[in-house]
């Protein structure tokens, strides 16, 4: 404990002296302060590699600020700067934010029953169980409702159904968190749209619009404007000397652990530098940090097909990314960590953690949704496949694949003989798709 409030108060004192000097641009107009990455002592024969990655993974856009100035902004195929994309995921830090403003504001409190404002009746629990709903469970991931139906967008009543009590179980589902708008308008009496208006784009130029789509509420904006959400959430919730999140208790449990079952999960924002994690649709604890290439305080909105904006107020740096589905395997916190690990090169020095041993250095990639490549197996050959519950099955390698595309999500431990006939046992994740 006394480890991580010396590093807390270390990062305290860091980012009260960055932020003297930090840009930040003006709310209107496209000016934007840029710093050449050379004059940082940056590595920019490096560079070419990063937007090669960036550019073969489907990216759109790309944007590195330091100390709130433009370092790197890259566009790709024919986005530019003027052009606007969905935020997915990465949109429910956006959420959080908000639903902390409108707690400052009075108009609510994150520990009254969710039925408050969404009114009673909007699962399909008995009426106790569904006032044990708070809106922090729905900031947290913690409602209790039953994830296991496939309705995982679904928020209509009969969809949400109870499974455990609220608090006891971590599971990414996307409905409850959806919910979080109903609770905003029913809280404040404006509509998303109006109430970012009001509360940001004037005061940090910050601007976009909330798109129903289906189920959901996506928020769409230009590249920039996530580059200044990011800037707005590494200054804590001040803009340039002007307080607009003044809750700094809200602030540090929304970028801390907000609870036990998943440390790596804050109110709607992934953290690094945890000890273990929890990913979307696995319930096993992770060893390690959620990107051991990121920097440790780094805190990450992430979303469907890597929509990212990554916060790290140590380095101050801020790290957008939009684009479509990168090619092959995709789970955003390892694709999140490929472009650190990029970006480290160009900076020159390392932002990771101490590195920390792969848990199965043979099979790649890993976390996989299916496909995996065993690097020292026969091109051809036999492989045991347990599970954790002990269960054990008979596959072949074919090519020096293994498709595990059909099994359940889970840990799993893979059996082989090497090339040198030594028996190997590696661990693999094998997760659902990325949301």
């Amino acid at each position: 404990m006394s480890r991580t409030l010396s590093f807390l108060a270390a990062i305290a004192l860091i980012t009260t002296a960055r932020a003297q000097d930090t840009y930040y641009p003006p709310t209107v107009g496209t000016t934007w302060a840029t710093t050449d990455p050379a004059s940082l002592g940056w590595c920019t024969d490096e560079l070419p590699a990063l937007l090669d990655f960036l550019e073969s993974s489907n990216s759109k856009a790309f944007i590195v600020l330091k100390d709130g100035r433009i370092v790197i902004e890259e566009y790709f195929g024919t986005f530019t700067a003027d052009s606007s994309w969905y935020w997915a995921s990465a949109g429910k830090s956006l959420t959080a934010f908000l639903v902390g403003l409108a707690q400052q504001q009075g108009q609510l409190d994150i520990d009254e029953p969710s039925s408050t404002y969404l009114g009673e009746g909007w699962t399909s629990c008995t009426p106790e169980q569904e006032a044990a709903i708070t809106i922090r469970n729905q900031l947290t991931m913690t409602t209790g409702l039953d994830d296991s139906s496939g309705q995982f967008e679904c928020t209509d009543p009969e969809c949400l159904t109870y499974l455990t009590d609220p608090g006891t179980r971590w599971s990414y589902y996307n409905a409850p968190y959806t919910l979080l708008d109903g609770v905003l308008t029913g809280a404040t009496g404006q509509n998303l749209n109006s109430y970012i208006f009001t509360n940001l784009t004037a005061a940090t130029g910050i601007s976009g619009l909330f798109v129903q789509v289906e189920y959901n509420n996506v928020f769409f904006s230009k590249a920039r404007s996530m580059a200044r959400f990011g800037l707005l959430a590494m200054d804590q919730g001040n803009w340039n000397g002007t307080p607009i999140l003044t809750d700094t208790d809200y602030f540090t449990a929304m970028t801390t652990s907000s609870q036990a079952l998943n440390p790596a999960y804050g109110y709607l924002w992934w953290l690094n530098g945890q000890e273990s994690y929890l990913l979307p649709g696995i319930e096993l604890q992770l060893p390690g940090p959620l990107m051991p290439d990121a920097p440790l305080d780094a805190y990450s909105a992430m979303g469907k097909n890597g929509q990212i904006i990554n916060v790290s107020p140590s380095t101050g740096l801020v790290v957008v990314r939009m684009g479509n589905l990168p090619d092959g395997l995709f789970v955003p916190n390892v694709y999140n960590n490929e472009i650190w690990q990029y970006l480290n090169a160009v900076i020159c020095t390392a932002t990771a953690v101490p590195s920390i041993a792969s848990v199965a250095a043979a099979v790649s990639p890993n976390p996989t949704i299916g496909p995996v490549r065993l690097a020292d197996a026969p091109e051809h050959g036999p492989v045991e496949l347990l599970s954790s519950d002990g269960r054990v099955t008979a596959l072949t390698v074919r090519n020096g694949t293994l498709d595990l595309g059909s099994y359940t999500p889970g840990l799993y431990t893979i059996r082989y003989a090497n090339l040198k006939g030594r028996i190997r046992s590696e661990r693999i994740l094998l997760v659902g798709p990325g949301r």
